[in-house]
């Protein structure tokens, strides 16, 4: 079972709802592919706060995450599945044939021991990458690049995955997690499955230190503000505070957020679903 639920006998794991890591197989990382991270507390490079609620944290080391996947016709071993604080997804160190290690998103599924490969001609299998161009069609892919060589940008959250649905010349057409539906040049690389860790939607910290462990601080409500602080304060008592908006006075609903003169919105065929049909 992926997640469990904790038996309360503390207030803070009366709601808790943890995942069991059951798959993963180290607990240590690969020393060679870890870097320090400083923390910023939300602070610029003069100490003025530029983003609020941000602070503390348990201290990390990155891991250095292959998502270009460009070592091509080299076979990988996949040696641990680890976690990784930086992200929701769990992460599998690979060892290649040459000996060189790496760090790549796991797809879920995949085990220690499993063979993987990269690159034109590949076997379209779990958690190998190819061109798009080489994909079945109807696949479940992950980490699609957006611009070829440039490295996997979309789908590596955990438990995300897009469906390639059709092929139009010199593009294919995708189904992104969000609805979206959009076009995307053949020639650019994306690995075959979905992101491991598909249950961390199911997740419940149980307690609000969770979140300070994370490095989030408390948020203050608009409806708590007075009103040079927020378009939402002010008032006697309780007040609704009329339609929800940014500190700035923009909608945070209903307001279509992308640019419309971004020069790829030619190739978005099906905008994704907003949160009020209008």
């Amino acid at each position: 079972m992926p997640v469990k639920r904790l038996r309360p006998t503390t207030p803070g794991t009366r709601f808790r709802i943890a995942n069991t890591f059951a798959e993963l197989t180290a607990s240590e990382p690969e020393k060679s592919l870890t870097v320090s991270i400083s923390k910023t507390g939300g602070r610029n490079n003069q100490g003025k706060m530029t983003m609020r609620y941000i602070g503390g944290g348990h201290k990390r080391k990155y891991r250095i995450i292959d998502f270009k996947r460009d070592k091509h016709g080299v076979i990988a071993e996949v040696k641990t599945v680890e976690y990784d604080p930086n992200r929701s997804a769990f992460i599998a160190l690979v060892e290649y044939a040459d000996g060189e290690k790496r760090y790549i998103l796991c797809p879920h599924g995949l085990k220690v021991g499993q063979k993987l490969n990269s690159g034109s001609g590949v076997v379209p299998d779990l958690g190998n990458t190819l061109p798009l161009a080489e994909i079945p069609l109807g696949s479940i892919i992950h980490n699609i690049e957006m611009a070829p060589g440039q490295g996997g940008k979309v789908c590596r959250s955990a438990g995300s995955y897009a469906q390639l649905t059709a092929r139009d010349g010199k593009y294919v057409v995708v189904k992104l997690p969000s609805g979206e539906t959009r076009m995307i040049l053949s020639t650019c690389a994306a690995t075959i499955g979905s992101v491991s860790n598909p249950d961390h939607s199911l997740e419940n910290f149980g307690k609000a230190g969770r979140s300070r462990w994370l490095g989030r601080r408390p948020r203050t409500r608009p409806a708590a503000m007075n009103p040079v602080d927020h378009p939402q304060g002010g008032g006697e008592g309780r007040s609704k505070g009329g339609q929800p908006k940014s500190r700035t006075g923009i909608y945070a609903q209903g307001q279509k957020t992308r640019n419309t003169k971004k020069s790829t919105s030619k190739y978005i065929i099906e905008r994704r679903k907003g949160k009020r049909n209008k």
